[in-house]
């Protein structure tokens, strides 16, 4: 059989309820309390920060598509005025149509790409900051009592 300590606060001592603890435990307590909301309130920023800037990447791409969607559309009615010019028949008209095509592409793109940068910014953690918010607000109230 092993002996407990009689003395300093052990890992049990510190699991014991408020009303019947040290002033000391109850200081430890709250340490490692404060340690632990501030670790997991910074991981919660991280991981909503990193949530953000993957949305900006993703609708930057989509952004760049859009571009080159755009600059193909371009090359194709400069190909179908050569076309148009140079013939007069129906072959400008089937480089009409793949322009229109590609220019609407390049349309929806843009749109998702920018529905989904809307979504990424501002790239600041607002749940971690509201949760830091309302935490301060509780060791206040309880400080003043």
């Amino acid at each position: 059989m092993t002996q407990t300590p009689t003395g300093g606060a052990t890992r049990a001592d510190a699991a014991t309820a408020p009303e019947s603890a040290s002033t000391g435990q109850l200081v430890g307590q709250l340490t490692e309390q404060i340690s632990r909301l501030v670790k997991d309130e910074a991981r919660l920023a991280q991981a909503e920060v990193a949530q953000k800037a993957k949305r900006l990447g993703i609708g930057a791409g989509l952004f760049g598509g859009a571009g080159l969607f755009a600059f193909f559309g371009l090359a194709v009615l400069v190909t179908t005025a050569v076309l148009a010019l140079a013939l007069v028949v129906a072959p400008w008209l089937a480089a009409l149509v793949v322009a229109v095509v590609l220019f609407a592409i390049a349309g929806v793109l843009a749109l998702v790409g920018k529905k989904d940068v809307q979504k990424g910014t501002p790239p600041i953690p607002e749940q971690a900051i509201a949760g830091v918010q309302a935490d301060i607000a509780t060791v206040r109230k309880a400080a003043s009592r």
